[in-house]
């Protein structure tokens, strides 16, 4: 028997523009086709922040050419990445499949994520999207839109967007209706569409969800034997790029809330990875993470590289 699946790409598995896009994802279909010929199920999330900011920037640099073109509100935005990112994918693992003499349908889920409107992350945005500007320029857009600004790195201002926890997925009665019927799944692009529920309606907030706290929730709901998070690296290292550099093979919860408090993993790279994949493991009895790269995650799950938490 197979294991159900929730994979998390990274974003080296899709490129930074559609053209490389569309070439990365041939690859990333030969590796996801392969778990489902090892007798597999899968649900496929993935990022989107090259690909979000590409559509944020657009719809900025039309509204500035032409002030008759109206701004694109974000969530908006994070919906148009979530579907031709997902039509890319669908037709690459799609047309694997025909390769290996299979018919196994595919499908593109536009996800909505819930979130608390009191997440302190509203309270303090810190996910940098969109295009830089002067200081000028960056006053001048949120005095026009209520955006919020801070300046990055010495390069210039960005809007900056909170990114809040997800607390459940929308669609997660048809995710698992769809995987019933034998679909291999892409949802939760980018970490799903963030919005909030007020009077009995979902409405989209400007954040931007880590994909792969998204990709642990929906692997939760979906009730997944294993979370596969995948990543630029084949393992978790502690003390990364020293000379006592360790590459792991496994990490139980006590492990990984050391190494956290040691500071071992990077609050931009490693470290949500790491949380993430504890917080499934945590949420029920026998469930397991997996962190390792896409070229090695059939090998990964065999068990002869990759980091496991369990």
């Amino acid at each position: 028997m197979g294991n159900k699946i929730v994979i998390a790409l990274g974003g080296n598995a899709l490129g930074n523009t559609p053209e490389e896009q569309k070439e990365a994802v041939k690859t990333t279909a030969k590796s996801l086709v392969k778990l489902v010929q090892d007798g597999n199920k899968i649900i496929v999330g993935h990022g989107n922040g090259p690909q979000v900011g590409m559509i944020n920037l657009a719809m900025e640099k039309g509204h500035q050419a032409d002030p008759s073109i109206p701004l694109m509100p974000f969530p908006e935005c994070g919906a148009m990445s979530q579907g031709y990112i997902g039509y890319h994918l669908q037709n690459a693992i799609r047309h694997e499949f025909k390769l290996v003499g299979r018919q196994v349908p595919v499908v593109t889920v536009i996800t909505q994520v819930l979130v608390d409107k009191n997440d302190e992350a509203f309270s303090n945005p810190t996910k940098p999207i969109g295009s830089f500007y002067t200081k000028e320029q960056a006053e001048a857009i949120a005095l026009q839109t209520g955006y919020e600004f801070k300046e990055d790195a010495g390069r210039g201002y960005r809007r900056v967007v909170a990114s809040p926890k997800p607390l459940d997925i929308i669609e997660k009665e048809s995710l698992n209706n769809l995987y019933d019927a034998k679909n291999v799944i892409i949802a939760c692009g980018g970490g799903g569409i963030p919005v909030i529920e007020e009077d009995g309606q979902y409405i989209g907030v400007p954040a931007v969800i880590d994909k792969d706290f998204s990709c642990a929730k929906m692997a939760e709901l979906m009730d997944a034997d294993i979370l596969v998070i995948l990543t630029a690296v084949e393992k978790v290292a502690i003390n990364f790029g020293k000379e006592n550099e360790e590459w792991l093979s496994k990490m139980t919860i006590d492990d990984c809330e050391r190494y956290i408090e040691e500071g071992h993993f990077a609050k931009g790279s490693m470290l949500p990875k790491v949380e993430a994949a504890m917080k499934f493991v945590k949420s029920k009895a026998g469930r397991k993470a997996l962190i390792t790269s896409l070229e090695k995650a059939d090998d990964a799950l065999a068990g002869e590289t990759g980091t496991w938490i369990e």
